[in-house]
């Protein structure tokens, strides 16, 4: 543990229990049927923790792999070699706690993640900002932060508004969103009166990473992501990876301890619709039609919008949850994901992962074949590189290969040496299935229990009580989905943890 891990436990920087788990049998004390729908981070996780409990849990998946967002599938390149493209590089935080009590279910030591070294920040206006080597806990953090960063002197903080400013350490999860939901996150930036350097180097990089565009997002859902990466948790910054593809190391495992429990796995299988009648839950998909007694919809927000609007009786029997969906439903704006395989390399100080500040479209830059094992060795065969380029919060109704090509010219202009690259292969797409988090949407945000007897929500869009985001808060709403069955059943609940509840400088 770190002087600054220590400085912040007295101050309650540390991971809280959320919920202790317990209170009922290991195993249900009886017959208990479930489906999930959706197998990626929070389908999975509710299937896990049920499977484990004994409750006979069949898991349905439209697409032919699992994972949605954290998806992997085989690609076979034109020179004949078999890869395995991502839908996109995603960061495994520390306080990540409860997906990676998932993740220890299939490698308890976590060996599979590696330490990626650094968080730099590019710009084509201002030197490289680098974030990764921080203290891990507040406040020490924030102090290194403003003491060394070169985007924010100690002439701007005299200039700053500083009751602007305090919301960001005062976060608590009531009252930041009775007061800030209606704000947009560029609005609070503004009120800041921060330089432009600072601002864009400090906050719009962060904003972005939620795909959305900080002038259509919440100011308190802003505010909120703030505490739980930066000023909230004791592990920092510091994030990790898996050193293999999410298929080898995530999924495949995944699957076979699910199916070791007793569950089942159908991919391929989309959901059309469903139906509660006096024997429990019928849930129709293109191939059969399943029943059981719970059931998770663990789904996107289009797809959430689309599968309740494709059950009709759902209006009666989950009037608040339909009531909900033609808000939800409709997505952050749409991200793009370009993996490039190249003859030649990047410069070999260039780190793993970078985010880049202020370019028109590219958010950040991942080089695969120092991270992951298959894209090392096609590297090492090929004497090339894999190059990963990510776009957020994209232009819409642009073609995938287009948005890929901006990317590329402007990563030249970061890196000039990837102008000098031949590309060999590229696999492009633009999806947008990532839930917005708008001005006042809190208020409409549907939680993980719905007003249907035995109908449980789970997903990064989905609200919940304490501090979580992105992947931590999908696996955070499938366990807890899987826990109200567990405790509607006789069994024992999964437990479930979190950071700091509060800002550090918010009134109890």
């Amino acid at each position: 543990m770190t002087l600054s891990q220590l400085a912040g436990r007295f101050i309650g920087v540390r991971r809280h229990r959320v919920d202790p788990g317990g209170g009922g049998a290991p195993r249900v004390p009886h017959p208990v049927t479930a489906a999930v729908v959706g197998g990626g981070i929070a389908g999975m996780s509710a299937a896990v923790v049920l499977a484990e409990r004994g409750v006979e849990v069949t898991v349905l998946e439209a697409a032919p792999t699992l994972g949605g967002r954290l998806g992997a599938w085989p690609e076979t390149l034109a020179d004949g070699t078999d890869q395995v493209n991502e839908h996109g590089f995603h960061a495994f935080f520390r306080q990540y706690y409860n997906w990676r009590n998932i993740l220890r279910r299939v490698d308890p030591s976590l060996r599979f993640l590696r330490a990626v070294p650094g968080y730099p920040v590019l710009s084509a206006q201002w030197p490289t900002e680098e974030f990764g080597r921080l203290p891990p806990a507040p406040p020490a953090n924030l102090l290194t932060l403003l003491a060394r960063s070169p985007s924010l002197r100690l002439r701007d903080l005299r200039g700053m508004d500083r009751d602007a400013a305090l919301p960001l350490l005062t976060y608590d999860p009531v009252r930041t969103y009775a007061e800030f939901d209606h704000t947009t996150a560029d609005d609070l930036l503004d009120s800041l009166r921060l330089p432009d350097r600072a601002r864009a180097m400090l906050f719009e990089v962060f904003s972005h990473s939620f795909f959305n565009h900080e002038a259509e997002m919440s100011a308190a859902e802003m505010i909120a992501q703030f505490h739980f990466y930066l000023l909230g948790n004791p592990e920092g910054l510091a994030f990790d990876c898996p050193d293999e593809d999410y298929a080898t190391s995530i999924w495949k495992p995944l699957t076979r301890h699910v199916e070791r429990h007793g569950g089942r796995i159908r991919t391929g299988e989309p959901v059309t619709g469903l139906h509660h009648d006096p024997d429990g839950w019928q849930v129709h998909s293109t191939h059969d039609t399943y029943r059981a007694g719970h059931v998770v919809l663990a789904v996107d927000p289009p797809a959430l919008a689309a599968l309740v609007a494709g059950s009709p009786s759902l209006v009666e029997q989950a009037p608040a949850l339909a009531a909900a969906m033609p808000a939800y439903g409709r997505p952050g704006p749409p991200y793009a994901v370009a993996r490039y395989w190249c003859d030649g390399d990047v410069d070999p100080d260039r780190a793993i992962f970078s985010g880049v500040s202020r370019q028109a479209t590219l958010d950040s830059v991942t080089l695969y074949h120092r991270l992951e094992r298959e894209s090392r060795h096609w590297a090492e065969r090929a004497g090339g590189s894999v190059i990963e380029l990510h776009a957020y919060a994209c232009e819409p109704d642009v073609p995938a290969t287009e948005l890929a090509e901006r990317m590329r010219a402007e990563l030249a202009v970061l890196w000039p040496e990837t102008a000098r690259l031949r590309v060999r292969e590229l696999r492009a797409r633009v999806e947008a299935k990532a839930p917005a988090f708008t001005p006042g949407s809190h208020a409409w945000r549907p939680g993980v229990r719905t007003d249907a007897t035995g109908l449980y929500l789970a997903g990064d869009g989905i609200g919940t009580d304490f501090p979580s985001a992105l992947m931590e808060r999908a696996a955070a709403t499938g366990i807890l989905a899987a826990n109200h069955i567990l405790r509607a059943e006789g069994g024992a609940a999964e437990p479930l943890h979190s950071i700091r509840p509060r800002g550090l400088l918010a009134r109890r």
